[in-house]
């Protein structure tokens, strides 16, 4: 549901992200609730670290909740300091022996809500813009700071998560903590909407956004996304909206720290260039985005990729805006990327790519075909 009255400012980059959340945490009052995927013991992380711990010792609840395989690890210090300051951590679903399926359905969702006033959601980790493979200029990313009514949705989301990750650790119903009062008074004009993927009663709602939006697109569609593996719905819907001619551009990986993904990626290449999908992969540094604009006039930003692990299997969260101030914000934002840091990929030439780099992308997206298939124990669709 689109909720009016928003404030929504847009995030790029950790160089924008760190300094908004750290004075949000300085000036928290009552409680935080922090999720994240992964907490790096970097400049960055400690820096994130000292606020929480800062925070709890002025009286403010802390509740700080990392997926087990992200912050596989986890830094001995911090979480040392964390206990004695008095922070609560828990981690969801500890990595175990075994590759039973459930163990993959992660917590990749980035999201942070102060005194039920502020939120915070995107695709930035805690980490630093430098802590990246091959140490690039920075990690190219983003985030939302919102203020006003969808408060509603996002502040209920953190808390029924918490619960239920606490009772299903402790094995007993955790005592029940005060729920704040909402602040959901009119911060600006930006209609939006929290969008959750879990394996419950959202296991598609990311991915049915995307659909609507694309099917209604008449212009212009573009799409930044680190992790991109489209299933069978969404590629036709983009082929699509390509051959009624609306300019569809994909902003992809070109430096990828999951070199089988990427490769994977690659083998839909040919099936999207031949459509008059334009395809672009960025180079300049890591790209870890998860954005989209349609039309000026609708937007995504979030922590979920499109592909089966985070569409399929982890939780996430976006929130969809309808505005046009704030689609061409981003929308200039994502233009500048595409011309300082991406190369084109033309559709003659990608016909010529060597037989060896085709069998290995293919091969590629043969494994995570069968991965998902044994894991989902369904049909890729």
């Amino acid at each position: 549901m689109l909720r009016a009255g928003n404030r929504i400012e847009l995030l790029e980059n950790g160089a924008e992200y760190f300094p908004a959340l750290m004075a949000a945490i300085e000036t928290a009052e009552r409680e935080i609730y922090f999720e994240s995927y992964l907490f790096a013991a970097d400049h960055t992380g400690y820096e994130v670290a000292h606020a929480l711990s800062r925070a709890v010792l002025r009286g403010v609840r802390v509740r700080v909740m990392l997926d087990g395989f992200g912050a596989f690890g986890f830094d001995a210090d911090i979480r040392h300091e964390w206990r004695v300051a008095g922070v609560d951590l828990l981690i969801y679903r500890p990595p175990r022996l075994g590759l039973h399926w459930p163990r993959l359905r992660r917590l990749h969702r980035k999201l942070v809500v102060i005194d039920a006033r502020v939120a915070f959601v995107g695709g930035i980790n805690v980490i630093d813009d430098r802590n990246a493979p091959g140490r690039p200029d920075h990690r190219y990313d983003y985030a939302v700071r919102v203020e006003g009514p969808l408060l509603a949705d996002i502040y209920p989301a953190t808390r029924r998560l918490w619960r239920l990750l606490s009772w299903s650790q402790l094995h007993r119903r955790p005592a029940r903590s005060p729920r704040l009062r909402m602040d959901m008074t009119p911060r600006g004009e930006v209609r939006a909407q929290f969008v959750l993927r879990d394996n419950l009663r959202h296991r598609r709602d990311i991915e049915q956004a995307y659909l609507s939006a694309i099917r209604s697109a008449r212009h212009e569609i573009v799409i930044a996304n680190a992790y991109f593996l489209p299933g069978m719905a969404l590629r036709r819907a983009l082929v699509a909206a390509a051959q009624r001619g609306v300019r569809v551009v994909l902003l992809l990986q070109g430096r990828s720290d999951h070199p089988l993904v990427r490769e994977a990626s690659r083998a839909l290449y040919r099936n999207f260039l031949e459509a008059g999908v334009e395809i672009r992969e960025y180079h300049a540094s890591f790209m870890h985005a998860k954005v989209a604009v349609i039309d000026d006039v609708w937007a995504t930003v979030g922590s979920s990729n499109i592909d089966p692990f985070s569409l399929w299997l982890a939780r996430e969260a976006n929130v969809v805006m309808v505005d046009p101030t704030f689609a061409r914000q981003l929308r200039a934002s994502l233009e500048a990327a595409l011309q300082r840091g991406s190369h084109v990929l033309h559709r003659m030439t990608w016909r010529r790519v060597g037989w060896f780099k085709k069998m290995w992308s293919w091969l590629a997206y043969g494994l995570l075909r069968v991965l998902m298939g044994l894991v989902w124990r369904g049909k890729w669709r």
